[in-house]
């Protein structure tokens, strides 16, 4: 190899190295038996963190752009780029360590123009950027190819799958390849089981070539074997906790896309233990009151890593931005540190402590009887909220701190389990 390697000339040196079924894992391409598939309609990877998904379908997306062989005979005039948001297909998909701009030598790589959100081949192939937050932008729009990135994490994930299937209607047999780390969710469950689903997995340790040796011991000393290791580094499915104070299948059962007009809005914090950054997320939850009787749950905008200045910003930014009348949080940890830093940034708004004098389970077992009730609506699709919830373990003696789903109990307790006079009615 490295005497074959020596005397190759540039030029094909540089051909081979861009050659990606070459150097791809057979799960990364779309193989049935170790061999390649061409005819499929929707090729499903479900992937690891840092497995080379990302790769995997910007690769794909490569080779219908320029017809490359043997994943494409001819090019494909456009395709459709969609993730959970705009932010997320430009810094993942596009401009990626990964992305599409990556992966292409210099003399092939497609001209960018943000402000169209377009990626534009020298061929002609045309690729556009859509969110997962507005399945409505794929209305119009047609294509012959779709990549769609981390699925599991989508808000409006039927929706937006739905607006793609009306707008493939280009070239003979308009394929999907869809990359996602898996979450039981009904649209993903749907695809594996579709005879016309072409499923690969493709598990962390895959591409540990390419990882930090470090990173694999302390996630397979932290996680093996977990549920969330599983979930999370095997690419399996797994199926609700049978100990779980909360029911995906509830969840599920009572989602909408809008809420109805509210009566009244709390922002609910969690805020973390510490206050360096680098401590726990600070949990942050939007909630309102339906006049139906119903809380819907609308925004989780949890922080990681972050100091208390940055997680009272985000807070407050989203007490501001849904007219809410009251903004929550919780101080054992804190103390008057956490009304101190949110007074700081925004003296006038309106603050309630409040004080855990149970433990996080026994706050909980209340709301969750409210979404057995059917008395909870998610507007949206939450992911790590949901996941969170339908991982709160009552059993558990140590579990991980679910800092999205206390925010959650705090914001639902407020609307839901707190007398008070009745409230003014508005729109969202």
């Amino acid at each position: 190899m490295r005497r074959f390697l020596k005397e190759m000339a540039d030029d094909d040196m540089a051909l081979l190295a861009a050659d990606w079924p070459t150097w791809a894992r057979l799960n990364q391409l779309p193989t049935r038996d170790g061999r390649e598939i061409a005819g499929f309609r929707v090729w499903l990877v479900l992937g690891g963190r840092g497995a080379g998904k990302t790769r995997c379908g910007a690769e794909w997306v490569r080779c219908q752009a320029q017809g490359l062989w043997p994943l494409a005979e001819t090019p494909a005039s456009r395709i459709a780029l969609i993730g959970p948001t705009i932010a997320q297909v430009r810094s993942v998909m596009i401009e990626g360590v990964s992305g599409l701009l990556g992966i292409h030598g210099d003399g092939e790589r497609p001209r960018f123009e943000p402000s169209l959100r377009r990626l534009v081949w020298s061929n002609g192939t045309i690729a556009e950027m859509f969110s997962a937050e507005q399945p409505d932008s794929l209305r119009g729009p047609q294509f012959d190819a779709a990549w769609c990135d981390e699925l599991a994490k989508w808000r409006y994930p039927q929706e937006t799958w739905d607006m793609l299937q009306f707008g493939l209607r280009l070239g003979d047999s308009p394929q999907v390849v869809v990359t996602t780390t898996p979450r039981p969710m009904p649209l993903l469950q749907r695809l594996m089981s579709d005879a016309d689903t072409l499923l690969a997995r493709t598990p962390t340790v895959d591409n540990r070539c390419f990882l930090a040796p470090q990173f694999l011991r302390d996630i397979e000393a932290r996680y093996g074997g977990t549920r969330l290791g599983r979930q999370e580094l095997e690419a399996e499915i797994i199926d609700d906790d049978p100990d779980a104070l909360f029911s995906r299948e509830l969840i599920e059962a009572n989602r909408a896309r809008s809420a109805p007009d509210l009566v009244r809005l709390v922002v609910a914090i969690d805020p973390p233990a510490s206050g360096r950054a680098g401590a726990n997320a600070c949990g942050i939850v939007c909630a309102g009151l339906g006049g139906d009787g119903k809380a819907y749950v609308l925004d989780d905008a949890t922080m990681q890593r972050a100091s208390p200045a940055a997680w009272a910003k985000r807070a407050i930014a989203l007490y501001h931005s849904r007219q809410a009348d009251r903004l929550i949080a919780e101080v054992n940890q804190g103390g008057d540190m956490v009304e101190a830093v949110i007074r700081e940034i925004d003296p006038a708004v309106s603050f309630k402590a409040v004080h855990a004098s149970r433990g996080k389970r026994l706050r909980a077992e209340p709301v969750a009887a409210l979404y057995e009730q059917n008395r909870v609506v998610h507007v949206g699709v939450f992911p790590e909220l949901e996941d969170e919830l339908v991982s709160f373990d009552q059993k558990a003696v140590r579990p991980a701190s679910p800092d999205r789903a206390d925010a959650l109990v705090w914001a639902l307790s407020e609307l839901m389990l707190v007398r008070r006079r009745e409230p003014r009615m508005r729109v969202v």
